[in-house]
């Protein structure tokens, strides 16, 4: 049965059982970051009520006035604020974590694990039916297989960052109880969109101060992934009650790092990015945070930021397609289109352009 929104209900296309947004109510959290603010934009769409946790003052009041919805402004990892959040919610949407390069592993495990728990346990405690936990491709680290599949290997490569994601999985799953808490952890590629911090307005920015390189010819894979097809994605598996599930979400398209960055440099009116050998673009990176360290800055380029361009292979994504029938609608092209649009309303674009993407 075809998929049908209708005065906020939608038929369920595995089981034909209505399920009525209308009444349920979603707490989103990070919703004022990029992925959030879109899951947000989705879930009203579709009906839903949605609450916020936010930590961020600016951004939660930024949600407030654009999308008139209740936010809870404070920390993950208060059990107060969480308690305030979970309050007659019927779904949670977990995006919150602490998602940099490097840093303190006890830093990252605090919220990105020991506070994901709570979290889940508490909304488990308050009748909440539906807990979907926003993980990351980095659980394989930057040596993987190609089109590794969600049986993993799973490797922590000592990146915290990897190390907590695959942790925090670890931590959910034991609390998987099918028609009374359902868990389901997504593992998203590389989310880009107009707006985006880590792939289009931060790399733009190291552009601009001229220290943009790309490692090896930028030859490593990107695990592109439009954030309205992550949107799409998470609430097709909350749709088919994809309980006790993990599912690699990317756009199912291997884009090189020198296409994608060639492309964004063209359309935003940069020069080409420069290639450097691997071995120099990690002399580069010390050298830069070397002299950041002096004027007592954090350096935009990192040695982990080397090794996850240089990422050789794609991940696969037939589960998500097989088991939830996902397709993704924005192609690399359009998602370009759209990023090239924002750029020239925030008035980003430096030179004249054609914004030609070529086809890939």
């Amino acid at each position: 049965m075809d998929q049908v929104v209708d005065s906020f209900v939608i038929v369920n296309q595995s089981n034909g059982n209505r399920i009525i947004l209308k009444t349920k109510k979603v707490l989103i959290t990070g919703a004022g970051g990029f992925i959030g603010k879109s899951l947000v934009r989705k879930a009203l769409s579709l009906g839903a009520k949605v609450t916020a946790l936010e930590i961020d003052p600016s951004k939660a009041e930024r949600l407030r006035s654009e999308f008139k919805i209740d936010v809870i402004l404070g920390s993950l990892l208060d059990h107060n604020n969480r308690a305030q959040a979970l309050n007659g919610v019927d779904t949670v949407i977990h995006t919150a974590a602490i998602m940099k390069e490097s840093g303190s592993m006890e830093e990252f495990r605090r919220t990105n694990v020991d506070a994901t728990y709570q979290l889940a346990d508490e909304a488990k405690k308050s009748k909440v039916k539906v807990f979907v936990h926003l993980s990351s491709v980095m659980v394989y680290g930057f040596h993987y297989p190609p089109y590794i599949t969600e049986t993993g290997p799973l490797r922590g490569e000592e990146n915290p960052y990897c190390q907590t994601k695959i942790e925090g999985e670890q931590a959910l799953m034991p609390l998987n109880s099918p028609k009374k808490f359902g868990v389901i952890i997504i593992r998203p590629g590389d989310v880009y969109g107009p707006g985006s911090a880590p792939w289009v307005t931060r790399p733009l920015e190291v552009m601009d101060k001229g220290l943009f390189a790309l490692p090896s010819g930028g030859k490593g894979i990107m695990n592109l992934t439009y954030v309205d097809n992550l949107a799409d994605a998470i609430f097709l598996a909350i749709e088919k009650d994809a309980y006790g599930e993990i599912f690699n979400i990317t756009d199912g398209k291997a884009v090189t790092w020198a296409e994608y960055f060639k492309d964004l440099a063209n359309i935003s009116g940069r020069p080409q990015p420069k290639s450097l050998p691997y071995i120099f673009s990690k002399g580069l990176v010390h050298v830069v945070g070397s002299f950041y360290k002096v004027i007592g800055s954090k350096s935009p380029v990192t040695a982990e930021g080397v090794d996850f361009i240089n990422r050789p292979h794609p991940v696969s994504i037939e589960k998500a397609r097989k088991m939830l029938g996902y397709k993704p609608k924005i192609s690399y092209e359009i998602g370009m289109q759209k990023i090239n649009e924002w750029l020239d309303a925030e008035g980003l674009i430096l030179h004249s352009t054609n914004s030609k993407i070529i086809k890939h």
